[in-house]
């Protein structure tokens, strides 16, 4: 008590002690050598026993008071906006030209990330514990440039170029801002899902074992609807898309501001930094192979494309960066400190 005087003096419920104790190292066995059961257990005698100068004892609630944690709040609606501005870039870049073509795409594009800005400062997305790490807004913007321009200038690298400008593959970036609102949703499918889970938890572990299998069924929601937005995209925009290097994207950066919006934000910068790299590197090895003596250098990337197409690069990249961020989010997001606190749930406030 003594040790723990000021998580205990200013916790709202005995959920919030639970989650300070385990933040702290404090686990089941070390719970034991109190006489409790769990963390848990040891928490509730906690709260009962801290001082909190004459204030009334609120009731145990289950989910934090004081806060709409229901979807009926305008980051529902906000979530929307990415899309819709992305619909409406494209259909006016498609009947236009010449300049005003290009003018319309660049204000579309600032209209876009200022949409996508609108709609994360809201909802279950919203970082709570301070902005993401600077570098990560740069690592996003690249790898949404290479799903655009990429496969076209590996494709022209390989084959001599580039000698003529190609056209961009607009579908992964149109299916990528509608999926915005389905990937908010299942965040908050996830957040709203382990916050009851903690509240009929009788211990970390059994926690943490809910939780695995609550994230992982979101992750794989998002994963299809985005496919069936690629299918959509593709079909309405006339275009061949690559199903598996773009939904391998989508789902690289959800699990980047899912955890952000928890207060993780090194590894998703890592991460993400890491996947462009490999891009980054598969198209500097093929024009580094036309120096003299250095024609060793693309031969990995044309043995690779060869076999499997152009795709193959971000395909790789995304998809192992997924999954290592999928692994760290499962081993730090079934966590209860991650979703007691007060702050846990800021991004579901309306």
């Amino acid at each position: 008590m003594h040790r723990h005087r000021d998580l205990c003096e200013r916790a709202v419920d005995p959920l919030e002690i639970a989650a300070g104790l385990e933040a702290r190292g404090v686990t089941d066995r070390t719970a034991a050598r109190y006489r409790h059961r769990d963390v848990f257990s040891l928490a509730e005698e906690m709260y009962a026993r801290a001082p909190r100068d004459g204030d009334p004892v609120e009731p145990h609630p289950t989910a934090p008071p004081g806060r709409r944690t229901g979807p009926r709040g305008t980051w529902a609606v906000l979530s929307l906006l990415p899309g819709a501005v992305g619909a409406l870039t494209l259909f006016a870049v498609e009947n236009t030209s010449g300049v005003a073509r290009l003018t319309l795409g660049c204000a579309g594009v600032l209209a876009v990330g200022a949409a996508l800005q609108a709609a994360l400062r809201r909802g279950p997305l919203r970082t709570g514990d301070g902005p993401p790490a600077p570098s990560t807004g740069l690592w996003v913007w690249w790898l949404l440039t290479y799903a655009t321009l990429g496969d076209g200038l590996l494709s022209a690298a390989l084959a001599g170029g580039p000698d003529e400008a190609w056209a961009p593959a607009t579908a992964p970036l149109l299916a990528l801002a509608v999926s915005v609102a389905p990937g908010t949703w299942c965040a908050y499918l996830f957040m709203a899902g382990a916050r009851r889970r903690l509240a009929t938890s009788r211990g970390l572990a059994e926690f943490a074992a809910s939780a695995r299998p609550l994230l992982l069924g979101c992750v794989l929601l998002f994963a299809l609807i985005l496919v069936a937005l690629l299918a959509v995209a593709g079909a309405v925009l006339d275009q061949d898309v690559d199903y598996a290097g773009t939904t391998s994207l989508g789902v690289l950066l959800l699990l980047s501001r899912l955890l952000a919006a928890h207060g993780r934000t090194h590894a998703p910068a890592v991460v993400l930094g890491a996947a462009a790299a490999v891009e980054t590197l598969a198209v500097s090895t093929v024009f580094a192979a036309r120096l003299p003596g250095c024609d060793f250098a693309g031969t990995p990337v044309e043995t690779l494309v060869d076999g499997a197409g152009t795709g193959v690069v971000p395909a790789i990249a995304c998809t192992v960066a997924a999954l290592a961020l999928l692994a760290h989010a499962g081993r730090t997001l079934t966590h209860a400190s991650a979703h007691a606190g007060p702050d846990a749930t800021a991004g579901a406030a309306p």
